[in-house]
C-alpha cells in the first residue's frame, strides 16, 4: 500500500510540473516568434516589443511557477504522518487534476494576448503603452483559471492528510477534476477574445476605449462557467459525506459540471471576439454590437447554468 501511495504522490508530482511547464513551454515559444515578427516588421520598435513580449513571457510563466511550488510541496509532504497512506496518495491525483490541466491550458492561451499585443505595436508603435495595458488586463483575466486551481490544490493537500477512505479520496478527486476540466474552455475563449482585442488596438487605435470598455464586460461573461467550477469543487472538498454511491455522484457531478463549460466557454469567446474585431473596424456601431454580443453570450453562458445546476443536483440530491 505504502509503495502504491508513492506512486500516485510521484506521479502527481512529476504532472504538475510537467504539464505546466509543457503548457509554458508552447505558449513562450509562440510568443517568441511573434516577437521575432513584429520586429521584422517593424524594426523601429524593436525596443517597446522586446518590453512587451519580456513582461508578457514572465506573465506566462505563472502557471509553471505554481507547478513547481505545488511539487516542491508534496516533495516535502512525502515524510508526514498521515492518517492512510494509500488513501493520502489516492487524494493527491487531484492536486494532480486542478494543477496539471489547468497550467497546460493557461501556458498555451496566455501566448495569445502577448503576439498579438507585440504585432499590434509593430502596426502602432506609438500606442505601445496602451497595447500593453490591454495585454495585461486580458492576461489577467487569463490567469485566474490556474489560481483557482491553486487554491483548490491547496485545499486538498490540507485534507488529504486526514484521508482514511475511499470516499475522502473521491471527494478530493472530484474537486481537482472540477477546476481542472472546467477551465479549459473559457480559456480557450478567453484566448480567442483576446486575440481580437490586442489586433484591434492595431486595427484603429480611435477604437482603444470603447474596446477597453468591452473587454472588461466580456470577459467577465467568458469567465462565468469557470466560477461555476469552483463552486462546484468548493462544495465538494467540504462535503464530508462518507457514503460511497453519494461520493461517486461527487466525481460525475465534477465531470458534468467541466465538460458542461467547455464548449459554451469556447463559443462565447468567439462571439465576443468576432464583436471586438467590428467594434475595431466601426466603433460607431459599439452599442449596438456590444448589447447583441452580451445577448448571444448570455445565452451561450445558460448552456453551462444548466451543467452547473446537475451538479448541484447530484451532490444534494443523491442518497
Amino acid at each position: 500500500m505504502i509503495e502504491i501511495a508513492s506512486f500516485f504522490n510521484y506521479a502527481t508530482i512529476t504532472f504538475c510540473i510537467a504539464l505546466s511547464s509543457l503548457g509554458v513551454a508552447i505558449g513562450s515559444s509562440f510568443s517568441s516568434i511573434a516577437t521575432i515578427r513584429a520586429i521584422h516588421i517593424q524594426p523601429s520598435a524593436r525596443n517597446e516589443i522586446l518590453k512587451t513580449s519580456v513582461i508578457g513571457m514572465a506573465l506566462i510563466e505563472t502557471s509553471a511557477i505554481i507547478g513547481l511550488v505545488i511539487s516542491i510541496m508534496l516533495l516535502m509532504n512525502k515524510d508526514i504522518s498521515v492518517v492512510n497512506k494509500f488513501y493520502w496518495g489516492l487524494s493527491n491525483l487531484g492536486i494532480a487534476f486542478s494543477i496539471a490541466i489547468s497550467g497546460f491550458t493557461i501556458g498555451l492561451a496566455s501566448s495569445y494576448p502577448v503576439q498579438y499585443a507585440c504585432l499590434a505595436i509593430a502596426r502602432q508603435p506609438f500606442f505601445n503603452n496602451k497595447i500593453l495595458n490591454l495585454m495585461l488586463l486580458t492576461l489577467s483575466f487569463i490567469q485566474t483559471a490556474v489560481i483557482f486551481g491553486f487554491i483548490i490544490a491547496l485545499l486538498i493537500n490540507s485534507q488529504a492528510i486526514y484521508a482514511n477512505s475511499l470516499t475522502d479520496s473521491l471527494r478530493h478527486i472530484a474537486s481537482g477534476l472540477s477546476i481542472g476540466i472546467g477551465c479549459i474552455g473559457p480559456a480557450i475563449g478567453l484566448a480567442y477574445f483576446a486575440k481580437s482585442a490586442c489586433s484591434g488596438i492595431g486595427i484603429n487605435t480611435k477604437a482603444y476605449n470603447k474596446i477597453l470598455t468591452f473587454t472588461f464586460i466580456s470577459e467577465a461573461l467568458i469567465e462565468t462557467p469557470i466560477v461555476f467550477a469552483l463552486i462546484i469543487s468548493l462544495i465538494l472538498i467540504t462535503n464530508q459525506n462518507s457514503n460511497l454511491l453519494v461520493c461517486l455522484a461527487m466525481l460525475f457531478a465534477a465531470i458534468c459540471v467541466g465538460i458542461s463549460n467547455i464548449m459554451p466557454g469556447i463559443s462565447s469567446g468567439k462571439t465576443a471576439a468576432s464583436a471586438c474585431d467590428e467594434i475595431a473596424k466601426s466603433p460607431e456601431i459599439y452599442s449596438l454590437v456590444t448589447r447583441t454580443s452580451m445577448l448571444a453570450q448570455g445565452l451561450i453562458d445558460s448552456f453551462a447554468i444548466y451543467g452547473f445546476l446537475i451538479a448541484l443536483m447530484l451532490i444534494f440530491f443523491v442518497k
